[in-house]
């Protein structure tokens, strides 16, 4: 299957990254004003482009991350090589949680995010370490992250 020609990326674009491992697919869900582009990066490596992306987007996403997707398709670091229809359960924008590193290396007061509201939780609740942490991160700790298997549970 050919990539889309265009540069510009949709709602619902599957994104090819290259990684040395192979190539890893994710899936722009969400637009935020401040944050930019939501990608849900699916699990799993390939050798070579899959001819149908339809299937990956019923995948549990491996994470969620911001990620300047337009600047990162206008230069090549990436590609859009399909649009797909999101799935029903990454239709929603979900809750991130943040935090700040103490300077006696701690982690907390912890604060969960809506995309539109914050509100200080204090410490994190079981099953919390699951949501994914509100940051925008590059395209090297992107395939970082996509060839370690890194996972929400990771960051801490």
């Amino acid at each position: 299957m050919p990539p889309v020609s265009r540069k510009r990326p949709q709602i619902g674009d599957v994104i090819e990254i290259r990684t040395p491992r192979g190539l890893a697919y994710a899936q722009y869900t969400h637009m935020h004003p401040a944050y930019g582009a939501l990608l849900r990066v699916m699990p799993g490596l390939y050798p070579s482009r899959p001819e149908n992306f339809a299937a990956l987007g019923l995948a549990e996403p491996q994470f969620s991350t911001f990620f300047p997707l337009g600047s990162a398709c206008s230069k090549g670091i990436v590609q859009i090589v399909a649009n797909e229809a999101i799935s029903a359960s990454l239709r929603m924008f979900p809750t991130f949680r943040a935090s700040v590193k103490g300077q006696d290396g701690m982690w907390g007061p912890w604060w969960l995010w809506d995309g539109e509201k914050e509100w200080k939780i204090g410490e994190l609740q079981p099953g919390m370490n699951a949501l994914p942490p509100r940051a925008i991160i590059n395209d090297t700790l992107l395939v970082e992250r996509i060839v370690s298997a890194w996972r929400h549970e990771d960051w801490s």
